[in-house]
């Protein structure tokens, strides 16, 4: 079982920047596939961007240039850095984890993008 607390996110302006922040009740050493993924109102959960063992990192041609996953094994943390933000941005944002063959979820966090 495993537990992901999500943190971050919020309002801000076009062009501006946010964190958010995924905090996992396990060590992520052990977790290869850590991912965010939002929600844009009225639409299906998309892929933002993904953080396999090894630092290696995917993102979707939307945000690639704009955004940066990263993780604090000691910390037990991912971390998605957005800077340049736009308002096709505002959305509900989630991490995710696979473990053990199961997908794992935050609660949600929602980052709004006034133009």
């Amino acid at each position: 079982q495993v537990q992901l607390a999500e943190s971050g996110g919020g309002l801000v302006q076009a062009g501006g920047s946010l964190r958010l922040s995924c905090t996992a009740s396990v060590s992520i050493d052990g977790i290869t596939v850590m991912d965010w993924f939002r929600q844009i109102q009225g639409r299906e959960r998309e892929f933002v961007a993904r953080s396999t063992g090894g630092g290696k990192a995917d993102y979707a041609n939307s945000v690639k240039g704009r955004f940066t996953i990263s993780r604090d094994n000691a910390q037990n943390t991912m971390t998605l850095e957005m800077s340049s933000l736009k308002p096709e941005d505002t959305a509900v944002y989630y991490c995710r984890a696979l473990y053990g063959g199961i997908a794992y979820w935050g609660q949600g966090s929602q980052v709004t993008v006034s133009s």
